[in-house]
Order: structure tokens, then C-alpha cells, then sequence
């Protein structure tokens, strides 16, 4: 195992967290930007009208991608797990 092996692992592995956490920290990005226009524009600042509209869409999205989130990391892990014969070399 060279270091271009290792840096390709590494690559792969964040590329990884990106994919699987983007979709999610994105849907939260959205809805605290739209909660704090609103809260903006009517000079609510109550700190649970932020959070709780986020906790919803937070666990509205990991029904709706969760498996596929576990299907691409069960993926990923296998493949690093065939791989390992051929990083020993």
C-alpha cells in the first residue's frame, strides 16, 4: 500500500460523508434559512421555532433516504472489505 492508495481511501471516504450527510444538512440549511426570515420579518426570536421545524424535517428525511444511506455505506464497506487483499500486496 502505497500513499496514492491511501490517499484515494481517503478521497473515497469523504466523498462518502458528503453524500450521505449533504441531502440531510441541506433540508436543514433550507428550513433554518426560511424559519429565519420569518422570525426576521415578525421579530419572533423564540430559539424552539427554529429548532423543532428542523428536528421534524431531519427525521421526515431519514425516512424518506435513510435506506438508501444504508445501502450506499453497506456498499462502500464491502467494498473496502474486498479490497483488502489487493492493499496488502
Amino acid at each position: 500500500m502505497n500513499s496514492s492508495d491511501v490517499i484515494t481511501l481517503g478521497q473515497e471516504a469523504l466523498l462518502m460523508g458528503a453524500m450521505i450527510a449533504g441531502p440531510l444538512l441541506l433540508g436543514i440549511l433550507v428550513v433554518g434559512v426560511l424559519i429565519g426570515i420569518i422570525q426576521a420579518a415578525t421579530s419572533v426570536q423564540e430559539m424552539t421555532l427554529s429548532f423543532i421545524p428542523k428536528l421534524i424535517v431531519l427525521v421526515l428525511l431519514l425516512f424518506v433516504i435513510g435506506n438508501w444511506q444504508i445501502s450506499v455505506l453497506v456498499e462502500h464497506f464491502q467494498t473496502l472489505l474486498m479490497s483488502i487483499p489487493i492493499y496488502l500486496q
